[in-house]
């Protein structure tokens, strides 16, 4: 008990020691209930008649001492990277038209072939041999029709018989143009220039109707397909610049341009498909590859400040501007935290003096003194001067 009370008494006497040292006129207040404190007397001595305790300042307010970093601007919105894969710019996978045993194939695999070269063929005997008797009959009715002309300019035959002859002859020509048509569909080409791919039959083998025997990829150029946030799909047009890195060629950069953008956005992911071309002289690229797609844009420039000066009240975030020795509140919205520090939208000029250290003790329009940074006097200046 006699502890406890002990302890109280100390408590006691330390809160009126800090009272009577720290409070402004706490001596004064003591001296007129005749009570005199042992440092009162140097206190006043120090501190001279009429001054008070806390550095010389009316009231014993204290000196702010802050320091400060400068504004700069950041962009953000300026580059957009996404992940795309490539196509040829046109692929044909061809098959056999018609069904038979294949007798040869004349391209191998990764063979560069113009439109129209041989592929394959398919036997063609019977087909050779249809031909060639379309060819007879072709011969035979045009004798024929020859004959008759001439008996029907002598009245020899009734007109009905040179119409007769007529058609005859007509007939035979379309049964060899059906057999050649038939012959050459014996023969499998390429219908676009390009690349072969694998080959998918065998020789020997009897391949049905619409088989597939390869792929031919015309690859000089490349299409790159890949997808954007919503936000870009207003800035994204068809010209557009685009670099594109291939993973499987580290090192290397190649450069193209935006060739289609779709027309409507995927509701389910909120992006946008757009395609882009990358002319492939070398061949070095191949279909099918992944690709990473830069694109660039003017972006947005906001001023950028330091992390440690943003503060908070009910109206929202806000800073200290340091200006002319005095400390002005600037709201600040913040839109994004990046490297560069906190971006806001704020009346702040680039390389406004922003206060980051001794922020706590600040009011509006308080007096403050600048230990280490910049004063933002040369952004003044620019500022006025930019001023119409």
């Amino acid at each position: 008990m006699i502890r406890q009370l002990l302890a109280s008494l100390i408590i006691l006497a330390a809160a009126l020691a800090a009272w009577a040292f720290f409070v402004p006129g706490a001596s004064e207040t003591l001296a007129n209930y005749g009570i005199t404190l042992p440092f009162a007397a140097s206190e006043q001595a120090a501190t001279g008649p009429g001054q008070r305790p806390g550095g010389g300042r009316p009231g014993g307010a204290r000196q702010n001492n802050v320091v400060t970093t400068g504004v700069v601007l950041a962009t953000i919105n300026s580059t957009l990277s996404a992940v795309g894969e490539g196509t040829a710019t046109r692929s044909v996978t061809v098959a056999s038209p018609v069904g038979g045993t294949l007798a040869d194939v004349d391209v191998r695999p990764g063979q560069a072939v113009a439109a129209g070269d041989i592929i394959a063929l398919l036997d063609s005997d019977a087909e050779q041999i249809a031909l060639d008797r379309a060819r007879l009959a072709v011969d035979d009715a045009q004798a024929t029709l020859a004959r008759t002309q001439g008996l029907a300019n002598s009245n020899v035959v009734a007109p009905t018989a040179l119409a007769a002859a007529r058609l005859a002859a007509a007939n035979a020509d379309l049964e060899l143009r059906n057999a050649s048509v038939a012959l050459s569909r014996r023969t499998i080409t390429s219908p676009i220039a390009g690349t072969i791919g694998l080959i998918q039959v065998t020789p020997g083998n009897y391949v049905p109707a619409q088989t597939t025997v390869t792929t031919v990829d015309d690859t000089s150029a490349i299409l790159v397909d890949f997808w954007v946030p919503e936000r870009y799909a207003a800035s994204i047009a068809p010209g557009m610049q685009v670099t594109v890195t291939a993973i499987a060629l580290p090192g290397r950069t190649f450069a193209g341009e935006v060739n289609a953008v779709d027309n409507r956005l995927d509701p389910a992911s909120r992006t946008l498909q757009v395609q882009a071309e990358i002319p492939n002289d070398d061949r070095a690229l191949r279909a099918g590859m992944s690709f990473t797609v830069a694109l660039r844009f003017p972006g947005e420039q906001f001023p950028a400040v330091n992390p440690l000066a943003i503060l908070w009240s009910a109206q929202g975030s806000y800073v200290w501007k340091y200006m002319d020795g005095k400390a002005t509140r600037v709201m600040a919205e913040i839109v994004q935290r990046n490297s560069d520090g906190v971006l806001v939208r704020a009346d702040l000029n680039p390389g406004d003096a922003i206060i980051t250290e001794g922020i706590l003790q600040l009011s509006e329009g308080s007096e403050v003194t600048l230990l280490s940074g910049p004063d933002g006097a040369s952004a003044t200046r620019e500022a006025e001067a930019t001023q119409p």
